[in-house]
């Protein structure tokens, strides 16, 4: 990688290096153990003109997306949020005023997750989905879902057929497309001239604050801070307005933006009444934050790879420790992070021997690269492990609660990030 996928240039520093992986989602069948498995490099760099982290586009969108493992509706957390941000949004945007005649749309609207929402309300919306099965599963719940990848034709050519949209969301997956500017420029043809387009990513700063590198895969082929989303947008016709601050996902953005005519000034470094301001941060605000952390300079990325070095260790050496003494450890989700941690670590079944997920797509598959066997979630009660290692460490309020019941014999529950923290959990 030599250039910079936004801005084009060769300023490009290395920021961790972790070796070579499968792709995230390539989920194995068994008739598929004895067969080669393509690794490509995960290395993060970060331009230290525009600032954007990336990593080099190896895979195409087509080869991750056509066919995919994540269903957002599996999360219940997920699911709320979704519902949540609907009814804000609704208020905020007056989407639900009949004189109005609203139209929303999702893009990755994976399965209908939040869509159904609106749908529930009768706003009229529709839902962008390049995964084949995945879009089906929306349609099969009510939402009407267009099966394709957003380009500036695309969103022409929806925009001509449904008319623009009032509000344009667009969540997680922002980072997931090489094309940042040709996507920028595909929300601007949807979002009508004085809309709203809504974008939640996670946060760079919290994902080097807090060790949070699994999140670090080849589907992800940027990693955003405010100031680096802020000329993104800018490249496709669009200006951030505002910000919010979100635990999702360890720490995201949600990034408001309005075509550039109608933007006017970003929102000013307060918060608004009644909300926590540890819980919104304003345009300025953020920014303040960002450079703060020297994420706009090198010396804020400089130590990260000997923190990520740190977790590895720790956790590994938890695990062997954890044989040599006889306990059994397995594993809860099979979320695309934990195939990155589990990649790097290089954990195979003789530390880790399974890992269970609510998804019944995954049941009777094997994790890319490291070959471990995904069961359903029922096998924890079954087999009573001493040890439940959580793979999507970001629903740890959730998982918690979900659980519980491994107090019953004694188990507790490990979460590797942003250190290693073993858990006894309480009935």
């Amino acid at each position: 990688m030599t250039r910079c996928r936004l801005c084009d240039s060769q300023a490009l520093e290395s920021v961790v290096d972790l070796g070579a992986t499968p792709p995230c989602e390539s989920f194995l069948a068994a008739d598929q153990l004895d067969q080669p498995e393509p690794a490509y490099p995960l290395h993060l760099r970060v331009c230290t003109d525009c600032w954007l982290a990336q990593i080099p586009p190896l895979i195409t969108p087509e080869e991750t997306f056509t066919q995919y493992a994540y269903f957002s509706s599996y999360s219940t957390s997920w699911v709320e949020h979704a519902r949540t941000f609907v009814t804000d949004a609704v208020q905020r945007l007056d989407l639900a005023s009949k004189e109005k005649d609203a139209f929303v749309v999702e893009v990755a609207s994976n399965d209908g997750y939040l869509l159904k929402h609106l749908v529930d309300r009768e706003i009229r919306c529709l839902g962008i989905e390049p995964s084949v099965n995945v879009g089906a599963a929306a349609r099969d719940a009510g939402v009407p879902t267009l099966t394709a990848f957003l380009d500036p034709a695309t969103g022409a050519a929806v925009r001509a057929e449904h008319g623009p949209a009032d509000l344009v969301v667009a969540n997680n997956v922002y980072a997931h497309i090489p094309d940042v500017v040709g996507f920028t420029q595909g929300l601007r043809a949807l979002v009508a001239d004085d809309g709203w387009v809504s974008i939640e990513v996670q946060h760079l700063l919290t994902l080097i604050k807090e060790n949070q590198y699994d999140t670090i895969y080849h589907e992800h082929f940027q990693y955003y801070t405010v100031a680096s989303a802020t000329r993104a947008l800018a490249s496709g016709g669009l200006t951030l307005v505002d910000v919010e601050l979100l635990p999702t996902h360890g720490g995201s953005i949600r990034l408001w933006a309005r075509p550039t005519e109608v933007a006017g000034e970003p929102a000013p470094g307060v918060s608004p009444a009644g909300a926590e301001p540890a819980a919104w941060g304003r345009v300025a605000d953020v920014l303040a934050q960002e450079k703060a952390a020297g994420l706009q300079e090198l010396s804020g990325y400089t130590e990260f790879s000997a923190r990520v070095a740190t977790v590895r260790r720790d956790l590994l050496r938890f695990l062997i420790e954890a044989a040599e003494r006889g306990e059994t450890v397995v594993g809860y989700g099979a979320p695309g992070k934990g195939n990155t941690l589990l990649n790097h670590c290089g954990i195979r079944p003789d530390l880790l021997a399974y890992t269970v997920d609510r998804n019944p797509y995954k049941h009777g598959r094997f994790t890319p690269g490291t070959r471990i066997p995904i069961l359903p979630p029922e096998q924890i009660a079954a087999d009573k492990p001493d040890y439940v290692l959580v793979l999507p460490w970001n629903l740890r309020a959730e998982l918690v609660e979900q659980l519980s019941f491994v107090h019953a014999w004694g188990g507790r529950l490990v979460f590797p990030i942003p250190e290693l923290s073993i858990v006894e959990v309480k009935p």
